[in-house]
Parts: structure tokens; C-alpha cells; sequence
């Protein structure tokens, strides 16, 4: 399987870190879309929300865990949490991972 995030996640390939445990990673997003940029990602390969199962849901809920604290960490409480699923939503990598943005006003509805 060639999969980006699961060749960062292993360090394959260099990102900046903003958190990391046996099994989640975050990284800094190399275009962010807000002064606040970060993703954060199962280190275990789950396609997307869509193949969230009783089996792998434990390490969906670590990731919001590792979102809250690592807000907490870097000093913001206002932020926004996207997950794109599938082409037409807009996932280019077919890796769950969760966009974590902060830094500038969100606007509604996002596109």
C-alpha cells in the first residue's frame, strides 16, 4: 500500500510534529489554509469516516483527545474540525485524517 500519511506517520517522509504517541500523529499542514494548520491522523491506514467501524472507533476518539489537547497546548479554545470523505467531498489522501484549523474567523457555510 503507497499511502502519504502512513509514510509520514512512520517517518518515511519529514513533517513538523505537533504530537505523536503510539497511535496518533499530527503535523503542521504544508499549505495551510489558516494561521493554524495541523492534521491529525490514526497511525493505524482507515480509508476515511466512512470505514469507521466498532473495531477502530477507540483510535477516532484518541484523535479528538490529541485534538483537544493539542489546542490546549498551543494556546487557542476557537477552532474548526474537518474530515473530508470520499472525491467529491474534497479527500485527496485516502488516509483518515482531521483537519485542525484556528487563527482567523471560520465562515459558514465552508464551500
Amino acid at each position: 500500500m503507497d499511502c502519504l500519511f502512513c509514510a509520514i506517520a512512520k517517518g518515511e517522509i519529514p513533517s513538523k510534529k505537533v504530537y505523536e504517541d503510539e497511535q496518533v500523529y499530527a503535523f503542521y499542514d504544508i499549505a495551510p489554509a489558516a494561521p493554524v494548520h495541523f492534521l491529525v491522523i490514526p497511525k493505524t491506514h482507515i480509508e476515511s469516516c466512512g470505514a469507521i467501524t466498532p473495531e477502530n472507533s477507540a483510535v477516532v476518539a484518541h484523535c479528538f483527545e490529541v485534538i483537544a489537547q493539542c489546542a490546549k497546548e498551543l494556546g487557542f479554545t476557537d477552532f474548526r474540525v474537518v474530515s473530508n470523505c470520499g472525491d467529491q467531498a474534497g479527500q485527496s489522501v485516502k488516509h483518515l485524517h482531521f483537519h485542525v484549523l484556528s487563527g482567523r474567523d471560520m465562515t459558514w457555510p465552508p464551500g
